[in-house]
C-alpha cells in the first residue's frame, strides 16, 4: 500500500469520506462481520490525472454471501472537459 501512494496514486474512496471503520472483508469467525470488525483490503486507486474523473466511491458492505463484499466507483466518461457521463 505504501507504494501505491508514494508513487502518487489515490485511494478513491477517501476521496469522499475519511470515516473510519468502513470495511471490505470480515472473517467468518466470532462473528465478525455482525460486529463490523474487518479489514479493509479491496481499493481502487487512481492517478491525480484521474480524480476529477471519479463521481464516486463505495463500499457496498450490505451485500451479503462472501467475506468480501463489492466496493465500486463510478466514472464520468468521455474527453476531458466533456459534460457526458
Amino acid at each position: 500500500m505504501d507504494k501505491f501512494f508514494s508513487h502518487g496514486y489515490l485511494d478513491t474512496l477517501r476521496l469522499f469520506t475519511d470515516e473510519g471503520e468502513k470495511y471490505s472483508w470480515w472473517s467468518y469467525r466470532a462473528q465478525a462481520r455482525e460486529r463490523n470488525v474487518g479489514w479493509r483490503i479491496d481499493y481502487f486507486f487512481v492517478s491525480e490525472n484521474m480524480k476529477s474523473r471519479v463521481k464516486d466511491a463505495f463500499i457496498m458492505d450490505d451485500v451479503t454471501g462472501s467475506d468480501h463484499c463489492p466496493v465500486g466507483i463510478e466514472l464520468t466518461l468521455g474527453v476531458k472537459g466533456d459534460e457526458r457521463e
